[in-house]
């Protein structure tokens, strides 16, 4: 059986009919075949590099394009061996592909040994593949699993710089991307200030509306060195955020899709058949391009589910205008917060989460880790922040002026000249409506994330809780780093939630327009605000490395000096590192 990550048994006949039906063009590959040629055969180049993902214990995707010398029929061979040289293979064959699929191929390479490293190339007429490297899933007894965490790669906003550290490392059994693999906008639009400059305009120019878009877009992406360079080097375990499709996507609609663009159903079924072109994901039935959440068991160590978040079922982002009354401006905080708990809304669905809890109680693995999308910590922030009707300085700079006040008024004779002297020259700026301001209960900043999706997130924590699961959450998204303990509705820490920062995409230095010499106090100011948070980096592009072993899991934040050159080096200076040890749910230094 594949069983190693799958969401029900399914048996390698059942793979294999399936396959025959045209289950997402994959190729099964069993053992060594022989090779005929023919004369008649169309062969290309393999532009677009290679790549391995989804291993299993006993079978991991191969995937490629092959750029076509001429359009038509295009014939390929593979190869998999134990050495870099070829002469001990374990599995070979060869296929076709063609337009249909957009040259892309995949290929489930079974009957592998558990634990256990391959080299694999492809081959097409005198054309030969870089050669690649991947790992299957171990069994039983496993020291150590280490991965790199990463998100948020947009072409335009600069070099994948964070892509080329990673693939220097040899260390890694997997790399978990979690989304915003690549971005829909078109050129000139969205962090694409330095493109020109850089030679890294899109194509094509416009937004992504049809499948040659997407596909389009994807071969510009895959044509990065870097990209190349880490999908030849590790096997990847993918799944989606919002930009494969477009900007906040819910199940229906989305906040980029806009009249005159067609219908959206259309434009995501497109996308996400794109998506399973180019990416090496092993679908799971003919034609369906939608259910991407799956388990990954890495011996009796770590047991890593994949989250979709975003497409198969998340009802739409609730919004605070719709919460403000546009007379007096004043938050309606008791229709928030009820329509914000609601049970009947969801983010993963009842098919997902079941799916997800029982794989939970099942599980003897010593971690459970969630690999998703969004930002599951509570990440509340006062309400006159969270709703930007004042920004951060500003708050704190009322909230003490606020406080001044409370003291004067219950004749505080502590209170210096000084501070009596602020008070009486700000006295003025305490107008009513700051102080019903000021004194409205912290809500969340970012409703695209759980915090948006509360009930949801409860059932989860009680079902890690109900069983002491050592429960770690990993989140892309934001752009920046984070570490948040995840606490129930007692306000129970029940797990930790470790979230990396975007190999290009811009975080909020570039939203807030914060300077550099003003990030430390910004950073330690939000730390402060939210109960939950432990750390932040609100500036940097990079990674995060996760190492797993049987008394804690050590998340280590790896970040490159710029992505405005392809002249790089890690920024040690804000590098930063935190653990969770098994059975308590806290994090400290290491």
């Amino acid at each position: 059986m594949l069983g190693a990550n799958t969401k029900s048994s399914i048996t390698r006949r059942d793979f294999l009919a399936m396959s025959a039906k045209g289950l997402g063009t994959v190729v099964i590959s069993y053992g060594l075949m022989g090779c005929d040629s023919d004369d008649n055969a169309l062969y290309g180049k393999f532009n677009h590099g290679i790549a391995s993902g989804d291993p299993a214990q006993d079978a991991v995707i191969l995937w490629t394009r092959v750029t076509p010398e001429i359009e038509g029929e295009v014939s390929l061979a593979w190869e998999v061996a134990t050495d870099e040289d070829f002469s001990q293979l374990v599995t070979n064959g060869s296929t076709t592909t063609n337009s249909d699929r957009d040259y892309t191929v995949k290929i489930d390479a079974v009957g592998l040994e558990p634990g256990t490293s391959y080299y694999y190339r492809f081959k097409s007429g005198d054309n030969t593949s870089v050669i690649g490297k991947t790992k299957t899933l171990p069994q039983g007894d496993v020291d150590q699993v280490k991965f790199a965490v990463m998100s948020c790669s947009n072409f335009p906003a600069g070099y994948f710089n964070v892509y080329e550290m990673a693939a220097r490392r040899t260390d890694l059994d997997a790399v978990l991307h979690l989304g915003d693999y690549l971005y829909e906008y078109g050129r000139g639009e969205y962090a694409s200030d330095n493109a020109e400059a850089m030679n890294r305009q899109v194509f094509p120019e416009g937004e992504l509306l049809s499948l040659s878009d997407y596909r389009t877009r994807y071969g510009q992406y895959r044509s990065d060195a870097s990209l190349q360079k880490l999908h030849q080097n590790v096997a990847f375990i993918n799944v989606w955020d919002d930009h494969e499709v477009t900007n906040d996507t819910w199940k229906d609609g989305a906040e980029n899709h806009n009249d005159g663009e067609g219908d959206f159903d259309v434009r995501k079924q497109a996308a996400l058949q794109a998506y399973f072109e180019w990416l090496p994901i092993r679908p799971w039935s003919e034609g369906n391009h939608e259910e991407i959440y799956r388990s990954f068991k890495f011996g009796e160590l770590v047991d890593l589910h994949m989250l979709d978040t975003r497409v198969i079922a998340r009802d739409e982002q609730l919004n605070y205008a719709n919460y403000i009354d546009p007379t007096s401006g004043a938050f309606n905080s008791d229709s928030f917060m009820a329509d914000v708990t609601n049970v009947e809304r969801t983010l993963l669905g009842q098919e997902q989460l079941q799916w997800l809890q029982q794989s939970m109680l099942e599980s003897t693995a010593k971690w459970q880790v969630l690999g998703q999308q969004v930002l599951m910590g509570k990440m509340t922030l006062p309400a006159a922040i969270a709703t930007q009707q004042m920004e951060i300085g500003e708050f704190a700079e009322l909230a003490g002026l606020a406080q001044l006040a409370a003291r004067a008024a219950a004749g505080d004779p502590t209170l210096t000249v000084d501070e009596l002297a602020y008070l009486q020259v700000n006295q003025a700026r305490l107008t009513p409506e700051v102080v019903a301001m000021l004194q409205l209960p912290s809500i969340p900043y970012n409703l695209d994330a759980w915090d948006g999706y509360a009930y949801e997130r409860e059932v989860i924590l009680a079902t890690a809780k109900s069983q002491q699961k050592n429960l770690v959450v990993v989140a892309g998204d934001t752009h920046n780093a984070w570490a948040n303990h995840l606490t129930d509705a007692s306000g129970e820490k029940v797990g930790v939630e470790f979230a990396t920062s975007s190999v290009s995409s811009p975080g909020m230095e570039y939203y807030l327009g914060i300077a550099d010499a003003d990030m430390p106090q910004t950073e330690a100011a939000i730390v402060g605000l939210v109960d939950d948070l432990k750390y932040t980096n609100l500036r940097d592009r990079g990674y995060m490395v996760l190492t797993f072993t049987a008394a804690q899991v050590r998340s280590d934040w790896v970040y490159v000096d710029t992505i405005k050159s392809l002249s790089t080096t890690e920024q040690t200076e804000r590098a930063h590192s935190l653990m969770m040890k098994a059975g308590d749910a806290t994090l400290v230094k290491p």
